[in-house]
C-alpha cells in the first residue's frame, strides 16, 4: 500500500510563502545543479500558437535529497482576455528511493511563481550591489510584484518602477505593492525612463521583442531576464550581453537553447560554446560574481528542474510538520 498526501492551492498559500527559508532552498539547488552530479534532463516544451499556449515538463534528480519532482506547467497568454489566469499547473513529488508518488501538489502554478521569485532574489544576492536601493520591474503580472518583494528579502530597496505595455495595469500594480509592501513605488510610462538609474532591473514578460535596449543600461546595474524561456521570447536586446562585464545564466545548456543567450548566439554575438558562467558556480564560490560597483550584470534565468525539486521537497516537510493536505491510500 502506498500513501500520497493530496495538497491545494489554498492549502499550499498557508504553508509556503516567499521567505528567506525558500530563497535559501532555492539557493541551495542552484549550488547543487554546479557541484554534484545532478540528473536534469532538456525541458519537455508542447507549444499550441493557435492559443498562444504552451506546457513545460521539468524534472531534476539532486543526489542528496530524497525526493524528486515533476512539474507539469502550462502558460497560455490570451487567458486573462477570458478573465483567467495565464498559468496553472501542478507538481507530483516522487520517491527517489521507490519512485512512488509522496505528493500531488495541485498549485496551480503557485509554487512555480514562489520558486520563480526566490531564483531572483538569489541572483539580485550575488550579482547586484549590496547597496541597491531602486528597482525597476517590467511586466504588471503576479510575477512582476513577486519579483519586487523577493528583491526586498535581500536588497535595501526603498523605490520601485513598474513599467507594462498595459499603463492601466502597471498603475493598478504599482498600487497594489504600495500598499502591500510600504515603499514608494510608480507606474513609469516610458521603458528607458523605468531603466534610468535603478540599480536592479527585473524582466518578467513573455515579450518576443527586446524591452530592454542597449542605450537604457548604465555601469553598476544588475539585469534579471526571466521571461524568455522558450525559443521565441527575448526581453534583451542581444547587444546587452556583450556591453555586460558578467553575464550569468541559471544553466548554460538551457540558456544557449531558449535564453537571452540564444538570442545572441543567433546574432553571431556569442560564440555557440562559449564558456558561460552559472548561477550555482557563483554561489559555490567557483566562479567570480561582481568584481566592482560599476560592473554591468546579467542573469538569465530560465526556469530549471532543481528549483522546483528544491521547493517541491521544501513544500512536503513543511506539510509534515503542519499536518496539511490529504492523504489518499492506494
Amino acid at each position: 500500500m502506498s500513501r500520497m498526501t493530496i495538497l491545494t492551492e489554498a492549502e499550499l498559500r498557508k504553508i509556503v510563502t516567499l521567505d528567506l527559508e525558500a530563497v535559501a532552498c532555492v539557493e541551495n539547488a542552484f549550488r547543487a545543479l554546479a557541484t554534484l552530479p545532478v540528473a536534469m534532463p532538456p525541458i519537455l516544451r508542447l507549444d499550441m500558437p493557435e492559443q498562444r499556449g504552451e506546457v513545460d515538463v521539468k524534472t531534476a534528480y539532486v543526489p542528496g535529497i530524497d525526493g524528486f519532482a515533476i512539474k507539469i506547467s502550462p502558460g497560455f497568454f490570451d487567458n486573462p482576455k477570458l478573465g483567467l489566469p495565464s498559468v496553472n499547473g501542478m507538481m507530483v513529488l516522487l520517491s527517489a528511493k521507490t519512485g512512488l508518488i509522496e505528493a500531488l501538489l495541485l498549485d496551480n502554478g503557485y509554487l512555480t511563481d514562489i520558486r520563480t521569485a526566490a531564483a531572483g532574489a538569489v541572483a539580485a544576492k550575488h550579482l547586484s550591489r549590496k547597496d541597491s536601493t531602486v528597482a525597476a520591474i517590467f511586466g504588471a503580472g503576479v510575477q512582476a510584484g513577486l519579483q519586487l518583494e523577493a528583491l526586498r528579502l535581500v536588497r535595501p530597496i526603498e523605490q520601485a518602477r513598474i513599467w507594462a505595455r498595459d499603463a492601466a495595469k502597471a498603475e493598478a500594480t504599482a498600487a497594489r505593492l504600495r500598499d502591500r509592501l510600504g515603499i514608494e513605488v510608480r507606474a513609469e510610462p516610458g521603458a528607458a525612463n523605468a531603466a534610468a538609474g535603478a540599480d536592479i532591473i527585473v524582466t518578467t514578460t513573455p515579450s518576443t521583442e527586446p524591452l530592454i535596449k542597449p542605450g537604457f543600461v548604465s555601469a553598476g546595474q544588475h539585469i534579471t531576464a526571466m521571461g524568455s524561456d522558450a525559443e521565441h521570447k527575448n526581453e534583451l536586446a542581444p547587444a546587452i550581453l556583450r556591453m555586460a562585464d558578467l553575464y550569468v545564466a541559471d544553466s548554460a545548456r538551457q540558456t544557449r537553447r531558449l535564453g537571452e543567450l540564444h538570442h545572441a548566439i543567433e546574432a553571431a554575438l556569442f560564440a555557440a560554446e562559449e564558456e558561460v558562467t552559472e548561477l550555482g558556480q557563483v554561489i559555490a564560490g567557483e566562479k567570480p560574481g561582481r568584481r566592482s560597483a560599476s560592473d554591468i550584470t546579467i542573469a538569465d534565468l530560465t526556469g530549471t528542474g532543481v528549483q522546483d525539486t528544491a521547493i517541491a521537497t521544501l513544500t512536503r516537510d513543511r506539510a509534515r510538520a503542519a499536518n496539511a493536505g490529504t492523504i489518499f491510500e492506494s
